[in-house]
C-alpha cells in the first residue's frame, strides 16, 4: 500500500461510521471435519475438475522432479526467493530436468516466460477444503505470472494447512491483522467454454494443476 492510499485508509479508518450500525445476522457455516476429512474433501474437489494431488514426504523435490519427468517436462520455473526456493535448489536430483529461476521482470523475459517454460512451481498460504481451492498470496519473489503462464502449476500445500472453510482460514491465519495485495483463489486447471459449451482447458493458464501435499 502506497503512502497516497495509506493516508486515504487511515482517514476512512477515523472518521468511523455516523450512526450505529446493525450488522447483520449472517450465519457461517462450519464444519466439523477431520484433518483426514479436510484432506479427502479437498482432494474429490480437485479431482473432479481434472486436477491432480499427490500426498508426499519430506522428500518431495524428488517427487516433483519424477512427476515432471512423467509428464515430459523440460524445465521447471520457480522463485529462488519463496518460501520453498533454497530447499528445492538444494533437494533437486540433477539437472536433466534444469531449475530456472524466475529473476528478471517480465519486460524482459516476456518471449522466453510464454515460450519456453514447461512448469511452473509455488507454495502457497493453504487451502479450502468445502470449495476444493488453493490460497496464494504471490510476492516479487514469487510473482503470480508462476502460477499463471506455464503449460503445468505444482503447488506445494502442507497438510496442516487445509482449512475447513474460507472463514475458518481468514480467523486463523489472522489475516485482519495484515491483508496481502495480491491473492488468488485456485480451484483446478485454466477452463473455458465456447458457445457450444465445449469445455477446454488451459487457454488462459496452465492446463494441469498439480497439488503436493506434504505430511
Amino acid at each position: 500500500m502506497n503512502d497516497a492510499h495509506s493516508r486515504i485508509f487511515r482517514r476512512l479508518c477515523s472518521q468511523g461510521p455516523e450512526t450505529d450500525m446493525e450488522l447483520p445476522d449472517i450465519p457461517v457455516r462450519r464444519f466439523d471435519w477431520t484433518p483426514d476429512e479436510r484432506l479427502e474433501r479437498f482432494r474429490a474437489c480437485i479431482e473432479s475438475v481434472h486436477g491432480e494431488v499427490h500426498q508426499i514426504g519430506a522428500d518431495w523435490p524428488q517427487r516433483l522432479f519424477e512427476l515432471l519427468r512423467e509428464k515430459g517436462a523440460g524445465n521447471l520455473l520457480y522463485g529462488s526467493g519463496g518460501p520453498h526456493g533454497l530447499e528445492l535448489e538444494r533437494s533437486w536430483p540433477d539437472q536433466s530436468v534444469p531449475l530456472i529461476p524466475y529473476l528478471e521482470p517480465v519486460e524482459t523475459c516476456r518471449d522466453s516466460l510464454f515460450e519456453a517454460m514447461d512448469a511452473g512451481f509455488t507454495s502457497c498460504r493453504g487451502a479450502i477444503a468445502e470449495t476444493g481451492s488453493l490460497v496464494l498470496w504471490p510476492t516479487l519473489q514469487e510473482p503470480r505470472l508462476l502460477s499463471l503462464v506455464p503449460p503445468i502449476h505444482f503447488v506445494l500445500l502442507d497438510a496442516t494447512e487445509i482449512y475447513s472453510t474460507f472463514h475458518e482460514l481468514l480467523i486463523e491465519q489472522t489475516w485482519a491483522d495484515g491483508m496481502p495485495t495480491n491473492t488468488l483463489l485456485i480451484s483446478g486447471p485454466s477452463k473455458t467454454a465456447d458457445i457450444e459449451q465445449t469445455l477446454a482447458y488451459g487457454v488462459h493458464g496452465p492446463k494441469e494443476l498439480v497439488v503436493l501435499v506434504r505430511e
